[in-house]
């Protein structure tokens, strides 16, 4: 019988990440505090801080083994509001208020179509058969980028000083807001940073790059994540070829080959005629 005190309560391994997953959700709900005083610059950066933080609590929740179905389910809801709600909200006062019958019409939409994409996911989530996820590959656009792409046209118009005030049109809004929605919810193979893999002989050129991108971001927030977004659109139609590429080359190699067993037999070659040991019409026959 074992002498040491069976410890009860829930390990801290399995609270850190949901707390960071219940702190991203609050970061991104405060958004729309911030849009309804009219501060633009600190909205986005809170839907930024609370895009940080939920790539942050998947790698802590592996790191410390504390990952569950709570902290799954948990982590679905905090994207639906913090990448879902909070960004069509921002983007319904700052434009599509103006379209009073319509404009909070496309709000909905792309607040629905990120519901129901991280509705599938849950759904799919203990599906073994998942080929974009074998592939390396994500289905649709993820809701963390889905709220960047959305935002892009307050970007622009904020790295113009906010003189671009076209982008304001709820016209124009009302159609960027109704494309996001489709490429969130839509079944397009995107690239997933999870897997893609650097060579050795470029890794510090990488680090390079990630650090002026860094700088930029300070320096420049508006200009640099105007480029982020535009880039990752370019990205798609990539994307979208390199998965179609990997279909081919898995249909070629589950393709099933002819094995010798089962080609043709040759057809035996006719055998000579017996000859006679007698003369027809012998006794013997």
């Amino acid at each position: 019988m074992s002498l040491v005190p069976e410890r009860r309560g829930i390990p801290l391994r399995a609270v850190v990440p949901n707390a960071i997953t219940a702190l991203a959700l609050c970061v991104g709900l405060t958004s729309v505090r911030f849009a309804i005083a009219g501060e633009w610059d600190k909205a986005i950066a809170a839907i930024i801080i609370a895009a940080v933080l939920d790539g942050m609590d998947g790698r802590i929740a592996r790191a410390l083994n504390g990952q569950s179905r709570f902290g799954a389910e948990l982590d679905s809801l905090s994207d639906v509001i913090a990448f879902g709600v909070s960004p069509a909200i921002v983007l319904h006062l700052w434009s599509l208020q103006h379209w009073p019958r319509y404009g909070w019409i496309f709000a909905l939409a792309y607040a629905v179509c990120m519901a129901l994409r991280l509705a599938r996911f849950n759904a799919r989530i203990d599906v073994e058969d998942q080929p974009h996820k074998s592939a390396g590959f994500l289905t649709g656009v993820p809701a963390p980028a889905g709220a960047g792409l959305l935002l892009l046209p307050i970007y622009l118009w904020l790295a113009s000083n906010r003189e671009w005030d076209w982008l304001q049109n709820h016209y124009v809004v009302a159609f960027w807001a109704a494309g996001v929605a489709f490429l969130a919810v839509s079944s397009i193979a995107t690239f997933s940073w999870g897997s893609l893999r650097l060579r050795r002989n470029v890794r510090f050129e990488a680090i390079v790059v990630i650090a002026l991108v860094g700088g930029a971001l300070f320096s420049a927030p508006w200009e640099t994540l105007s480029v982020a977004a535009l880039a990752y659109i370019a990205m798609i139609p990539f994307s979208m070829m390199s998965y179609a590429k990997v279909r081919r080359q898995r249909a070629v190699v589950a393709s099933p080959r002819p094995d010798e067993d089962e080609l043709p037999s040759p057809v035996p070659a006719a055998r000579p005629a017996r000859r006679r040991r007698s003369p027809p019409g012998s006794p013997s026959e």
